[in-house]
């Protein structure tokens, strides 16, 4: 049986180093471990998830592929049952930032597993923040628009030296961005080191998109303003949106 990966899972499976041992936490039908597998990509998986439904999919997808040898399902929470040295790679995909965020830290992460990849559908900020404080580095990243959805994903790698993130170089340095660490980092950790670095066009069409729900926003709450402006939740959420409108601003300048 072969499989054919949607644009989003071929973008997810291609940022897996060949010859490396898969654990494909919430794996769903196990279409990326079978498409590795067939591809002799990768010497074996692992497909796990928390629900019994999604391994009863996995396996039945798994037996007709023929790669039952290779691939085995695990029922886990997470990366709890996933044992030291059974595999190189974990990816994670189709969650929330802050699920990913929990499983990535609820447990540790065994020594043998040196590349993340990762698929955040929100909080994605939480995430790269996330991968530094576990010692692990952005070293690649895509984005996919795939059925009107943005989905990032985003590719790293354990022990590499502090601040080895691919820097967005290109970004420009207008005098409403301090040229700061913590600055940078912010823009970083929203919109991507590397996605900024190479002039992602499909970052640029998310900006664009975000850029316009901002404004709605901000009109929004300036109308609620007019009407309470004592209202110190309402000059918060402003503030917090301004300060998001600056970062979309400065990073499609660097487009231009």
């Amino acid at each position: 049986m072969s499989t054919k990966l949607s644009e989003r899972m071929t973008a997810l499976a291609a940022m897996v180093t060949p010859g490396s041992r898969l654990a494909d936490v919430g794996c769903d039908h196990a279409y990326i471990p079978i498409a590795l597998c067939g591809e002799g990509r990768i010497p074996s998986a692992l497909a796990m998830d928390v629900k019994s439904g999604p391994l009863i999919r996995a396996q039945e997808h798994i037996k007709a592929s023929g790669w039952d040898d290779r691939i085995e399902t695990r029922m886990s929470d997470g990366i709890e049952a996933l044992q030291e040295d059974e595999a190189d790679t974990v990816m994670i995909a189709g969650m929330g930032g802050l699920l990913i965020k929990r499983i990535l830290t609820e447990h540790a992460i065994p020594a043998s597993v040196t590349e993340l990849i990762l698929a955040p559908q929100s909080e994605v900020s939480d995430v790269r923040s996330c991968i530094r404080e576990l010692g692990f580095s952005i070293t690649d990243e895509d984005m996919v628009l795939e059925d009107g959805k943005y989905y990032p994903i985003i590719k790293a790698l354990r022990g590499q030296e502090k601040g080895t993130d691919s820097p967005a170089n290109d970004l420009p340095e207008p005098e409403s961005l301090d040229s700061d660490e913590a600055s940078r980092r912010e823009m970083e950790d929203a919109f991507g080191p590397i996605l900024l670095k190479r002039h992602h066009p499909v970052l640029h069409r998310w900006l664009e998109k975000e850029r316009d729900v901002t404004d709605g926003i901000l009109a929004r709450l300036d109308s609620e303003l007019a009407l309470a402006p004592d209202s110190s939740h309402l000059i918060d959420r402003c503030e917090e949106m301004r300060h998001r409108k600056h970062l979309i601003t400065v990073a499609l300048e660097s487009y231009q």
